[in-house]
């Protein structure tokens, strides 16, 4: 038996993946997107190879992870018959990862995010009326509390049905939490909402790099049009994937709903911006925040330009609105429960803008070596034909 998880491949999720793989001795069966086995093994190991190198890599591949190469928003996940039904037979607990963040797109949201979670959601269902399923755990986001303005937002007060949303992607996935609990309604649910997932809080290293680009071009303005005491909900993607392993490990979990957040702890930017500057060796940035509609309309200008600064106005327009809204989520029942508290970002923030800009906003990937053997199956095709 064993926990299905998807978006194994992505950001977030290959940091769950690797939580799991160091925390739990129960298989992993992982979605993948892929043409063949092989190129499912090596988009696994370009998500995981910022986590382990590729001795202990293959050994989980062997022995720890079966590969299930499908899609999500297909009927049966794009499986097989006879894969699908063994992939439902298996299933002991399922972590949804996957989502589209593409903001702009409300068909890609729609689709990826809606259809997609609703085929992992009929599996869950198949699963426990097969067996009995341990717990869905569902990746969400903060942004379904719609649009805010100087609040401090508990879980239980996040989604009000009438009030507007930022962007597709924030009001797909306060739908998907609503259909989660409509259609599981027996089975135990953790629904975790992180808010600004931006780097690691013990080293540089990332392999995402928007939200980066975005702070890398606001950290080299001289002039900011924000207000200096407004607040910014960061959190290191370490913190987000442990309370997520460790709540859905959990055999009792205290809540249904957890903020994945800096809560009151947020930091403003005049605290942000005092330790860059300080650590780079800069002066201190000027506060007008009169200059934020000019300069959101400079930002949409910007945005239609082609090069890296095109595409950081692009990167800027979308995040504009989080930036802005000085809302940050409560975090007092993630720490409570985990005993963890997420790192400031200004602990970590300057190894990260350094890295990203270092390697110009790439992360340098390791190739598959070719001269590593197979000494056991890791696809689920191959697994069913023994």
């Amino acid at each position: 038996m064993a926990i299905f998880l998807t978006g194994s491949t992505g950001f977030l999720g290959s940091h769950v993946a690797a939580g799991l793989l160091e925390r739990s001795d129960q298989p992993l069966h992982l979605l993948v997107r892929a043409k063949d086995d092989p190129e499912a093994e090596e988009r696994l190991w370009r998500a995981l190879q910022i986590h382990f190198d590729f001795p202990r890599f293959h050994h989980y591949l062997r022995t720890r992870i079966s590969l299930f190469r499908g899609t999500l928003t297909d009927p049966l996940l794009g499986l097989p018959p006879e894969q699908y039904g063994y992939l439902v037979g298996a299933t002991t607990s399922v972590i949804h990862c996957a989502a589209s963040l593409n903001r702009k797109s409300e068909r890609a949201c729609l689709n990826v995010n809606l259809r997609g979670t609703l085929e992992v959601v009929q599996l869950a269902m198949r699963a426990h009326q097969d067996h009995g399923l341990r717990r869905f755990s569902h990746v969400s986001t903060v942004a379904v509390a719609g649009e805010r303005s100087n609040e401090t937002v508990t879980e239980d007060r996040a989604v009000e049905w009438d009030r507007a949303d930022y962007d597709p992607y924030a009001r797909t996935k306060k739908f998907c939490e609503h259909m989660i609990r409509q259609l599981l309604p027996d089975v135990p649910r953790t629904i975790f909402r992180p808010s600004i997932v931006l780097g690691h809080s013990r080293h540089g290293e990332t392999t995402q790099f928007d939200m980066a680009r975005a702070f890398v071009m606001l950290a080299g303005l001289s002039v900011l049009p924000f207000r200096p005491n407004d607040r910014l909900d960061i959190v290191p993607v370490d913190f987000v994937a442990d309370s997520i392993v460790t709540l859905h490990l959990k055999e009792q979990p205290g809540h249904e709903i957890y903020h994945l957040s800096a809560g009151a702890q947020s930091q403003s930017y005049r605290e942000l911006t005092t330790h860059l500057s300080r650590a780079l060796g800069k002066s201190r940035p000027l506060y007008l925040p009169l200059l934020e509609r000019p300069f959101t309309s400079l930002v949409n200008c910007l945005a239609r330009f082609r090069g890296s600064i095109g595409y950081g106005a692009t990167l800027l327009k979308v995040f504009l609105p989080y930036l802005v809204w000085n809302t940050v989520f409560d975090n007092s029942r993630v720490v409570s429960e985990t005993g963890r508290s997420p790192a400031p970002f200004s602990e970590y923030c300057v190894p990260l803008l350094k890295f990203s800009k270092e390697h110009d906003f790439t992360y340098p990937y390791r190739e598959w070596p070719r001269a590593a053997t197979e000494s056991a199956p890791a696809s689920a095709a191959r697994e069913l034909g023994r």
